[in-house]
């Protein structure tokens, strides 16, 4: 890696240290029981909207009813975007003549664009109508990363909490962070986008002559604001194909940098909040610490692989730093506008978070790069995660950590003072085996069937990566493509988006599980035999249980895809 590599890794980390523990307490802020907020500007537009739509903000939910508004308000969200995609080619506002979206794709996108998954099987600018990009698309963009808040709050009472049977209003939960978090920072960043070349405007396809008078088309639309709440709540889903690999979304090196900081920043900052709520900022910094240990090493891991390239290349000529320099590292499917390293950098990321952006193609990375970058979707998305659910999820290796613990030591394991007990671990052995089984199963059918097979572009190991990367793209709900696979089947859209449901819902409604049965203990006082979790002794168990779990569940299928093809390079 050359100077600027590192000057923009080291920038990266420096702004988001400074930048998460502040937003983090605002975060505690927004969602913080004893704070009267009817009575600012915001509190009355909340107010106003909480009467129309006839919802009692005084009136808490138990873990039940809670689920159930999540799952109402998800499903009519899939039946919402789903019949937009039908009808489009009705409905105005849809300057490039776009066609009704056939049915399969239209089943996988509306439950992709719902579970905050943001895979995309068809090209952007030309399938979808600006209508719905605005009315359907976009507007998932936020309220999907609003549900995953809202459910990582209602974990965080369910810790916190003593004796109570109630975990927040969902109804509630879902506009405050929507209102007052992802809309104003989308709003702020959108108008950073525009200044630094991201397209926003109203037009359709424009045809340009240039002066060699050659004619080229040219796609408008609404960009820069999608483009900002794609990252911030970690979706993932391009106005077009190419994704943030187009210059029309991502200009130049400050947008890309921009990017890549957004799609970080509130799952990041999640960890602050959560210290703040639990009234203790250290055990939030533990969460945060074993967070950042995660991304950094596939982050720097990710970079140091692409930047070197090909060994088999690298090493043509005398001198092998004079053949690396010249050779740039791995540039296939890569943008000479962002280089290698910066291109590993934004993989690391997007696939360390549930984003699914991308500004190269992960299908063309090295055989230990694209490997790190799939490792990365298995970890279950907690290094840091999506908006919410990278918390929750994290949060649920750690009550995992302390029980591991209390087996060590010989007591009943604790955490922020609540008995993990029998019912508590029966539900965390659901959420960590359900999507690693959907990820194995469906993979492992679409390897015996020939249609499913052909779909990939290469045979071997990398072929078999292509195929298990998709589902576990789907499953944990990332949404990014290694890009060999041809998707866009009746198989894979139907198989993809049964995966992206489970993925999601199954889980929200364990957390809940969790945290209902959590939320209704009484909290245990701290003596000698109570394992410290504000500590650095815990977050390095914290990480190492990660690595250990995820590591028996996947390593089979891992050391049949990139790590044979690396070694055999």
């Amino acid at each position: 890696m050359v100077i600027n590599d590192w000057l923009t890794f080291i920038t990266l980390i420096s702004l988001l240290v400074i930048t998460a523990p502040l937003l983090g307490k605002y975060i505690a802020h927004i969602f913080d029981d004893s704070d009267k907020k009817s009575k600012s500007y915001i509190g009355r537009c909340e107010n106003r909207i909480f009467r129309l739509c006839g919802i009692d903000a005084g009136k808490e939910q138990t873990w039940q009813i809670y689920a159930r508004a999540v799952l109402a308000f998800s499903a009519l969200s899939i039946v919402f975007v789903y019949i937009i995609q039908r009808v489009q080619n009705h409905l105005p506002f849809n300057p490039t003549n776009a066609k009704a979206v056939d049915p399969f794709t239209a089943f996988n996108t509306s439950v992709s664009f719902v579970t905050n998954t943001n895979w995309q099987n068809y090209s952007g600018e030309s399938t979808m109508s600006h209508f719905t990009q605005m009315i359907a698309l976009a507007v998932q963009n936020f309220v999907s990363a609003g549900v995953g808040l809202a459910v990582a709050i209602a974990l965080i009472r369910g810790l916190v909490r003593v004796r109570s049977g109630t975990l927040g209003n969902f109804w509630v939960d879902l506009i405050r962070g929507t209102l007052r978090l992802l809309i104003p920072l989308a709003f702020v960043f959108a108008i950073a986008l525009v200044g630094l070349g991201v397209v926003q405007n109203t037009h359709g396809n424009r045809t340009y002559t240039s002066s060699a008078n050659t004619s080229f088309v040219v796609p408008g639309g609404m960009v820069a604001s999608q483009e900002a709440i794609k990252e911030l709540g970690t979706n993932g889903g391009g106005f077009y194909n190419a994704n943030s690999a187009h210059p029309f979304e991502n200009p130049n090196a400050v947008s890309n940098f921009l990017e890549i900081y957004l799609l970080l920043l509130i799952p990041f900052s999640l960890p602050f909040a959560f210290g703040r709520m639990a009234g203790n900022i250290k055990e939030g910094v533990v969460v945060f610490v074993a967070m950042f240990l995660l991304w950094f090493v596939s982050a720097f891991a990710v970079m140091h692989f692409e930047a070197g390239g090909n060994p088999k290349l690298t090493t043509v000529g005398a001198n092998q730093k004079q053949s690396e320099q010249i050779i740039g590292g791995n540039m296939e499917g890569k943008e000479a506008r962002f280089g290698s390293a910066a291109s590993g950098l934004f993989g690391a990321s997007t696939t360390a978070t549930s984003t699914g952006s991308v500004n190269s193609t992960h299908d063309s990375y090295t055989a230990a790069g694209g490997g790190i970058v799939l490792a990365n979707i298995m970890l279950g998305e907690v290094s840091p995660g999506g908006v919410g659910s990278g918390l929750y999820g994290m949060l649920i290796f750690a009550i995992l950590s302390v029980f591991i613990a209390g087996l060590m030591v010989g007591r009943t394991p604790e955490y922020l003072g609540k008995k993990i007990q029998a019912a508590e671990m029966k539900l965390v052995t659901i959420y960590l085996l359900i999507v690693p089984f959907v990820v194995l199963l469906f993979s492992s059918i679409s390897v015996l069937m020939g249609s499913a097979l052909s779909s990939r572009t290469n045979p071997g190991s990398h072929g078999l990566s292509e195929i298990v990367y998709a589902f576990a793209s789907a499953s944990n709900n990332n949404g990014s493509a290694f890009g060999g696979l041809n998707g866009a089947t009746d198989w894979y859209n139907i198989t993809l988006g049964i995966c992206m449901l489970i993925g999601r819902f199954w889980l929200i409604v364990v957390v809940l599980a969790i945290a209902g049965s959590l939320g209704v203990k009484t909290r245990v006082p701290k003596n000698a035999g109570t394992f410290p979790t504000a500590s650095s002794i815990f977050a390095f168990l914290l990480v190492a249980v990660v690595i250990i779990v995820v590591g028996l569940t996947y390593f089979p299928v891992l050391a049949l895809g990139p790590i044979v093809e690396h070694l055999g390079l």
